[in-house]
């Protein structure tokens, strides 16, 4: 007597024939050209330049433009204490929320533990884009705990939410943000 083979028996047979078949291997993820950079930015010329005009700083595709981009989206966005969305932000929650989207970096939610537990202090004039500044702007207490975080660009120039003018960008060799300079943070990833 002739036994049947069942159904079922041949598609598993088949799928696992198909599925062994030689294909394209996934892509392996490339290498990061430096920190946060990618080797080819997305963004032409047109937006480097509009960019540019709106940090006050000129850009090249050697810049971390996505930083540049994140941010912009934020400029003119109100002050909001406790805040870190787009319909508004103090200034650790527009540093933290910019860092996760950019980075990918979950930061502590106000200034003094950003400094104490996420960074490595810097100087001033080793700054790199991306760096947090940190100022005492506020209260007596000890000067070394910072009230006020932004993100340093470059060229001396900072993005961050400013308690009367929300979302905006300054300079550091602004007398204001001297006397109330503590240090530059790198974040440790």
């Amino acid at each position: 007597m002739r036994k049947r083979i069942p159904v079922l028996f041949i598609f598993i047979v088949a799928l696992s024939i198909v599925s062994c078949s030689t294909r394209k291997p996934f892509a392996e993820p490339k290498q990061p050209v430096k920190a946060g950079r990618t080797a080819k930015s997305p963004y032409g010329n047109q937006a480097l330049s509009e960019l540019s005009k709106q940090f006050g700083v000129r850009l090249t595709q050697a810049d971390h433009i996505k930083l540049y981009d994140v941010c912009s989206g934020w400029i003119g966005v109100g002050y909001r204490y406790g805040g870190n969305t787009k319909k508004g932000a103090d200034c650790s929650g527009f540093v933290s929320a910019v860092y996760k989207q950019v980075y990918g970096i979950k930061l502590e939610r106000n200034s003094a533990e950003m400094l104490r537990k996420n960074c490595a202090s810097i100087r001033k004039n080793n700054l790199r884009e991306g760096d947090l500044v940190f100022f005492k702007t506020t209260g007596s207490g000890n000067r070394n705990i910072p009230t006020h975080v932004g993100i340093y660009l470059k060229n001396g120039r900072f993005v961050h939410a400013s308690s009367s003018r929300g979302v905006v960008v300054n300079s550091l060799s602004e007398a204001y943000y001297i006397r109330t300079w503590i240090t530059g943070g790198r974040v440790k990833r």
